[in-house]
């Protein structure tokens, strides 16, 4: 038995999962925000509950908003930004008895999917993660793909030119893939338009016409940012996770406006919605004891 922890910046989830891939055990609890110390003990709580429910995990797998540098072995680059600068591993691993292993939540959702879900039977299959934050993994070969930055899979904060326009990103960058289209881009952008306030989901679904103007617009730009993944990885299979991946129309309308960037007249590339929505992440977190 294995756990899986998909460390979120408003809920923690964790999974026991058996190798035969059937869950055991799950449960999730809201994140202790803004406090670290309080993060790692509801992490060691999850643990034992996990293990009192489904017996010892031979091993325990942690997804993270952000990545270990290796240079530091600190986090880096999360959201959730308490733990940004912390040695998470060396804590999580002096309290836990099981060995632990930390990923990027992207990588955990694409190997998720890459493993038994919708990228499942793929050479090679890029998840990506549309919703409060906008990221990516790798999986070529059943195998995550793990550069020597920590950053393989970080579209999200690749520039996308966008004319006449200039939005700071969290990072310190400006007009990063994250700022034109993740769920509070698209809410934000929609209430400067003169759109009442209302949540991405909603938007996309909703038949106001600068509701239906924008859905457009996010596909271009969506297309746009995806090329440049297609041009360089030709992944196999693109799996779309996250909230905005419940938008029908990226599945028949992003194909053709995504040729118009790529260096072919046809796009060959699968592109599905993620069969374990948002369950991939923490079973991904398992999956890195495979």
């Amino acid at each position: 038995m294995r756990i899986g922890i998909d460390l979120g910046g408003t809920k923690i989830e964790a999974v026991a999962m058996a190798d035969d891939h059937k869950t055991l055990y799950r449960t999730r609890i809201p994140t202790p925000q803004g406090n670290y110390g309080a993060t790692l003990d509801a992490i060691r709580a999850l643990v034992e509950k996990a293990e009192a429910a489904a017996g010892k995990a031979r091993g325990i797998g942690v997804g993270t908003p952000g990545s270990i540098s290796p240079v530091t072995h600190l986090m880096q680059n999360c959201n959730s930004t308490c733990l940004n600068g912390k040695d998470l591993l060396a804590d999580l691993q002096s309290m836990l008895t099981a060995p632990v292993r930390i990923a990027n939540d992207a990588d955990c959702f694409a190997l998720s999917e890459a493993q038994d879900g919708a990228g499942k039977g793929f050479s090679s299959v890029f998840g990506i993660i549309l919703g409060t934050g906008v990221g990516g993994g790798l999986v070529i070969n059943g195998q995550l793909v793990e550069g020597p930055n920590a950053l393989t899979g970080e579209w999200g904060h690749n520039p996308l030119a966008q004319p006449g326009a200039d939005r700071p990103c969290y990072c310190g960058r400006n007009n990063c893939v994250e700022t034109w289209i993740s769920g509070p881009a698209i809410e934000k952008e929609f209430t400067v338009l003169g759109g009442p306030a209302l949540s991405a989901a909603a938007i996309a679904t909703s038949s106001d016409p600068i509701a239906v103007a924008m859905i457009d617009q996010l596909l271009d730009r969506l297309a746009q940012a995806l090329g440049s993944i297609v041009n360089v990885l030709d992944p196999a299979c693109i799996v779309v996770g996250g909230g905005l991946s419940n938008i029908e129309r990226i599945y028949s309308e992003l194909p053709p406006r995504l040729v118009r960037h790529i260096m072919t007249d046809t796009c060959l590339t699968a592109l599905k919605q993620a069969e374990h929505g948002d369950s991939s992440g923490v079973r991904g977190a398992a999956w890195l004891w495979p």
